[in-house]
């Protein structure tokens, strides 16, 4: 009699999910592990490369063929190991293991052995960093943000972590001084989280590039006009009208499927040392819709290579081994 598959599903198609699940599929070839399958559940069909949006922010300079990559092709060499399905997990039932799926107007349940939760993250303010709910619709939304920045002739770009220097820089260098670049922030400095001399040198980088520089100060408002234009309100209670606000800050967990008893007080879900919901052997939750580091690229890369090794382990009826998270202290509100 055969033995029945392991199921593991993962929901979300951000780096974190889609990582896991190749790391994985890697990790169990060759091994003896009897059969199994990984399932993706994905509101995208393609990867958002969102890493690349402070440069691709300025229309003509990335292709969207590289800021959005098909996700199924890359599993081809995986054959049945690996489903896509192209849908919205609507709800999770922890003890019957099962999750809600609606796709293509119904829904429908399926069960899982494993679940990875995935989902990362939104932001709080109107930007073209984050995924908008589908490839398509994440694809128009970067379109009509590139137009009008094409458009613009001042743009203010508030928050100065990594994304808003980066921004800034970038839209700096590209358009020279054909645009009026400010870069806004509430801290005393630019990179506020990072050594000295890494946000003094910046902060000289951005004044050689043209970007003017108001520290201290934070955007309260902003308001679009009839004509389109912005006007803000600074902290200090002074306001300005502008082409283009582009805020850099304020993230916020994909946890909506998630019990409130299982998340933090930033609704953030919260995990143990082996990166399991609290309580739970068998959940998962790594990125940035987990408490485990604050939501950067290079945690979340280093979450995913052990999650997806732990896997191989509970598969394989081997203990996990415990995620060592980092003591770096960084932000948790910049948009990485």
């Amino acid at each position: 009699m055969s033995q029945k598959p392991k199921h593991i599903i993962t929901i979300g198609g951000s780096f974190a999910s889609v990582r896991t699940a190749h790391k994985f599929l890697q990790g169990m070839q060759n091994k003896n592990a009897g059969s199994y399958k990984v399932t993706m559940i994905s509101r995208d069909s393609h990867f958002f490369w969102n890493l690349a949006m402070p440069r691709a922010i300025i229309p003509g300079t990335i292709p969207d063929d590289k800021l959005f990559q098909a996700i199924a092709p890359g599993f081809t060499k995986y054959g049945d190991k690996f489903e896509l399905i192209v849908g919205t997990a609507t709800g999770i039932d922890i003890n019957n293991k099962q999750v809600k799926v609606y796709k293509a107007g119904q829904e429908t349940f399926i069960s899982y052995d494993y679940l990875l939760i995935g989902t990362g993250s939104s932001t709080k303010a109107e930007s073209p960093f984050k995924s908008r709910g589908s490839t398509d619709a994440t694809r128009d939304y970067v379109h009509a943000y590139q137009k009008r920045v094409g458009e613009a002739q001042s743009i203010i770009v508030a928050g100065a972590g990594p994304t808003g220097v980066e921004v800034a820089g970038e839209l700096a260098d590209y358009y020279g001084d054909k645009k009026e670049i400010t870069l806004i922030n509430a801290g005393p400095t630019v990179l506020d989280n990072r050594p000295d001399s890494v946000s003094k040198s910046a902060h000289s980088q951005l004044e050689k590039l043209g970007v003017k520089i108001r520290l201290n100060t934070k955007a309260n408002e902003s308001i679009t006009l009839p004509n389109g234009k912005q006007k803000v309100t600074f902290s200090d209670g002074k306001t300005v009208v502008t082409d283009l606000l582009i805020p850099t800050f304020g993230v916020v967990p994909n946890s909506s499927l998630i019990p409130p008893n299982l998340l933090d007080a930033h609704g953030y879900i919260k995990v143990d040392q082996y990166l399991a919901i609290e309580g739970r052997e068998d959940v998962f939750a790594i990125g940035d819709v987990s408490n485990v580091e604050a939501p950067q690229f290079w945690f979340v890369n280093t979450q995913a290579g052990h999650m997806a090794k732990n896997l191989v382990q509970t598969v394989l009826g081997k203990p996990m081994i415990p995620y060592k998270a980092s003591t770096t202290r960084m932000s948790s509100s910049d948009l990485r």
